[in-house]
């Protein structure tokens, strides 16, 4: 008979997940702590999140296994972490990780001592592996303690001084770009695009600052690498050409076969990356990518309520990929004769698959993307979706996560702003309204709601993305109160997470309690870095209230990456984003007409659609009383929507016209590409 552990009073779907183990899980807390302590056993910690794959793979073979069990209950404590949940537990963790000389991942396996000091990690072990460690790390533990304090102490003295780390000074300058550009050129797969071999991750922060890149310089090789890389993503099986969206990442080098799970966080990122390339260049293909994957958060990741879900297994019915992949035998049942040859060409399949005798949809090289605008393929998408919808779905991970959904607010703004559909404008204010009143109370923002509950204090990340989104949201609808919001956000987040000795932002509040450290982090992740895009909104909110103070703050973010950002700007591609927008002739366009007018409208899709990132756009009536500072004693003239483009508050002649005022916002400061590669 099945019990349930601990685990059945969280709300975690991955911990949940585990409820049935015959593992004695506890939840991370204090009584796993007290446990520890009383009971005088070492802590086996494992971290991973619901739609893992190999959190599944190990939770089979290990957890559901009762000899494993009987042991880990005999001689350890043992911790269920879901990562999205608490993430700086999960940092602090994979850092030891990567000390350790590891490769970090999840599921993540650490052991710990009761005042939770790590002393072994590691990722997934398959079961006999994971056997033979618990018995040689119990027999160390009861037999050569003295090994494990000095391993313990050393680990986390580690972790102490790479949190410490003083920056230094950093000089702000065009060279900066020039070598992150070259060791981006040095990595480029010029075939396939992407900067790595297998596995290959979607590059989002990197296209992104090589747009700047190429806006600043001229240079085409920066963008042919954005150009080339976003084609062959959205080409691949990566890309869901059936239902839209990305999943994780691709298993080899050529985007053909995917890890299938989709996360929220890189469908907000690449829809931005799409979403630029395609004001940067035109093409159509980009901006319907865009479109298909916002689209797909639409209709499967957004919750009654309004907020985003977080993630969509690879996994159903315990097989990775089966809801997505296709038999030649299954498309021949569903699709006429004339469709199902031309969805053949069109998308590789063959008799004997590229995945497990099935076939991952790969556009062909032959092929243009407007041949999906043929009636014959959109006829064989319908069918087949209406197919693949009455499949057995993989599990929705239906937690709501404040910082992601800040991440997919400002998506959804910057889609409307470009694509002009007013279902992601109100998407976006949803999801605004959504965390406003469920996730922040008391002067404080909560990380994580589900099922009616909210719980977790928020870390950096979830002010910053939430602050970068409201500032995206009010670029497209103008509603001061969502500047209002940031703004108190950001108070709080400079109250409880700014380090005024070094500079930065520390990720975890003053009172977070239960950590080994605080630290403070300034390179890219799988997740844009918190601190680059707090520095960002820093600037940015510093254009609309003209407050210089919170742009002298964003100098000190800079500063205090140190000279790791000098030395190695190719992992900091979110903070060079935020830099550029420093060092250019930033824009400040205030416009002065009413919405609903005509020559408004243009002026506002004209403005929106153009690609110039380093701007902010305010907007109020003529008879609006409450304006922003950047909108202050600007009147409207001759009865017509009136624009005032500035640069550190000094500005041009207001004018209706415009051209004139295109012309102005794509003024931009230019610099050459130096210390470059030769290009063959």
């Amino acid at each position: 008979m099945t019990h349930d552990n601990r685990l059945a009073l969280e709300k975690s779907p991955y911990l949940l997940q585990h409820r049935h183990n015959p593992v004695d899980w506890y939840p991370w807390g204090e009584e796993a702590f007290n446990a520890a302590r009383a009971q005088g056993k070492p802590i086996f910690l494992s971290v991973g999140y619901a739609t893992c794959h190999w959190c599944h793979v190990m939770e089979r073979e290990s957890f559901e296994d009762d000899e494993v069990a009987a042991l880990l209950n005999r001689s350890f404590i043992s911790i269920k972490v879901d990562r999205e949940e608490l993430p700086d537990v999960d940092q602090i963790y994979m850092n030891a990780v990567h000390a350790m000389g590891m490769r970090g991942g999840w599921p993540m396996s650490i052991v710990m001592t009761p005042d939770l000091k790590p002393f072994f990690g590691g990722t997934y072990f398959p079961r006999p592996n994971f056997m033979h460690l618990l018995l040689e790390l119990n027999r160390v533990w009861t037999d050569e303690r003295h090994k494990i304090d000095e391993v313990s102490e050393n680990l986390v003295r580690h972790l102490t001084s790479n949190a410490s780390y003083v920056g230094g000074d950093v000089a702000l300058s065009d060279a900066l770009f020039s070598k992150a550009f070259a060791y981006d050129l040095t990595q480029f797969d010029a075939t396939w695009g992407g900067f790595s071999p297998a596995p290959k991750f979607p590059p989002s922060m990197q296209l992104r600052l090589l747009l700047r890149i190429h806006r600043r310089t001229g240079s085409e090789k920066a963008l042919e690498m954005v150009t080339t890389t976003l084609d062959r993503m959205a080409r691949g099986g990566m890309y869901d050409h059936l239902g839209g969206g990305f999943a994780r990442y691709s298993t080899d080098a050529q985007w053909l076969v995917p890890h299938f799970e989709k996360m929220l966080y890189d469908n907000a990122q690449l829809s931005l990356a799409y979403l630029e390339a395609f004001q940067a260049t035109g093409t159509p293909m980009f901006a319907e990518v865009a479109r298909e994957t916002l689209d797909y958060v639409l209709r499967d990741m957004t919750s009654p309520e309004g907020g985003f879900y977080s993630a969509e297994d690879a996994d159903s019915e315990g097989v990775e990929g089966k809801f997505y992949v296709w038999t030649l035998e299954e498309l021949a049942t569903h699709l006429t004769a004339e469709e199902l040859e031309l969805f053949n060409r069109v998308y590789g399949v063959t008799r004997g698959g590229n995945f497990e005798h099935a076939n991952v949809l790969n556009l062909q090289k032959d092929f243009s993307w407007a041949i999906k605008a043929d009636p014959r393929l959109q006829s064989a998408h319908q069918k087949l979706k209406a197919v693949r919808d009455a499949r057995i779905h993989p599990l929705k991970d239906d937690k709501q996560l404040s910082s992601w959904n800040g991440l997919m607010i400002a998506a959804m703004a910057k889609g409307y702003q470009v694509l002009r559909d007013s279902r992601y404008l109100e998407a976006a204010r949803r999801s605004a309204q959504f965390l406003q009143s469920r996730l922040y109370s008391d002067g404080t923002l909560h990380r994580r709601y589900r099922d009616g509950e909210v719980r977790y204090a928020g870390t950096l990340e979830d002010y910053a993305f939430v602050i970068q989104g409201l500032l995206t949201l009010y670029e497209a609808d103008f509603q001061a109160r969502w500047v209002t919001w940031a703004l108190d956000l950001q108070r709080i987040q400079d109250a409880r997470f700014w380090d005024e000795a070094q500079g930065g932002y520390f990720y975890t509040p003053t009172d977070a309690a239960d950590l080994l450290v605080r630290t403070r982090e300034f390179t890219d992740g799988a997740l844009p870095n918190p601190n680059a895009i707090a520095a960002l909104s820093l600037m940015q909110l510093s254009a609309l209230t003209l407050e210089p103070a919170l742009k002298a703050k964003a100098e000190r973010v800079f500063q205090a990456a140190g000279k790791p950002l000098e030395q190695y700007p190719g992992a900091f591609a979110q903070l060079l984003i935020a830099i550029d927008f420093y060092l250019d002739d930033t824009k400040e366009v205030a416009l002065i007409g009413r919405l609903e007018a005509e020559e408004t409208r243009k002026m506002l899709e004209t403005l929106q659609g153009v690609f110039a990132p380093n701007k902010v756009l305010a907007l109020a009536g003529p008879e609006d009383t409450e304006r922003l500072p950047l909108l202050e004693h600007r009147p409207l003239l001759q009865e017509r929507t009136t624009v005032y483009v500035c640069e550190d508050a000094a500005c041009r002649r207001p004018t209706h016209d415009i051209a004139e005022v295109l012309a102005l916002v794509q003024e931009r400061r230019t610099y050459a590409l130096t210390g470059v590669p030769a290009m063959p």
